[in-house]
């Protein structure tokens, strides 16, 4: 079973682009942690393929979907994007507004389920919460949470799974900090991926 993760800086987590399958290719992010679990559990029976880029948006995954998914012929696709469309528009106005998140967003999707009908796709909720990051910007950075309701609308349309984030962030943010769970606002630490990586491997599993 070959699974692709596809998103930003929060699914590159530093990986390296030299080689697939080698250690440091997962990163050190939620994704390293959810290949050691799925290869732990059955090491012939998993490929895991980190294909996220720092900095990306909805329209940087469309422009490489061919070349990071498609090529590759997945059997499971995890998509999480958002904060960087959001961001980069509460910034410098030149990010992913709503409307063209979702049509962008629904493309990626739409094009993929046309090549690979089976194909089994997990959508992740974009997330953000006060810190260096987003402090600055605070107001603006809570439309996030019309991002989630985007990606769970069409998870929905799809029959894709969806996983929820923000809340489970949120409710430990609030026993130990902000910055133990997201170190700016924006990037988990060690312990926030590794509650994405639980909440995600529960969705799989459902699969």
């Amino acid at each position: 079973m070959k699974i692709i993760f596809l998103g930003d800086s929060i699914t590159d987590a530093h990986r390296s682009y030299q080689a697939d399958y080698a250690l440091s290719s997962y990163g050190v992010g939620f994704v390293r942690s959810v290949a050691g679990r799925l290869l732990c559990e059955d090491h012939a029976k998993y490929q895991i393929l980190n294909r996220g880029i720092n900095g990306n948006k909805t329209v940087d995954l469309y422009a490489r979907l061919k070349k990071d998914v498609w090529n590759e012929n997945p059997d499971v696709l995890s998509i999480l994007v958002g904060v960087n469309d959001l961001a980069f528009d509460v910034k410098l106005g030149c990010g992913v507004e709503l409307k063209r998140y979702e049509k962008v967003y629904r493309a990626i999707i739409m094009e993929t389920l046309e090549r690979f009908p089976n194909v089994k796709l997990i959508l992740m909720e974009p997330f953000a919460m006060r810190g260096t990051e987003t402090d600055a910007f605070y107001e603006g950075f809570c439309e996030i949470t019309a991002y989630a309701k985007i990606v769970r609308s069409l998870s929905e349309e799809f029959q894709a799974k969806f996983v929820p984030l923000q809340a489970d962030l949120d409710r430990l943010a609030k026993v130990y900090g902000n910055e133990a769970v997201l170190s700016d606002g924006v990037h988990p630490t060690l312990f926030g991926a590794e509650l994405i990586a639980e909440k995600w491997l529960d969705t799989f599993r459902k699969i």
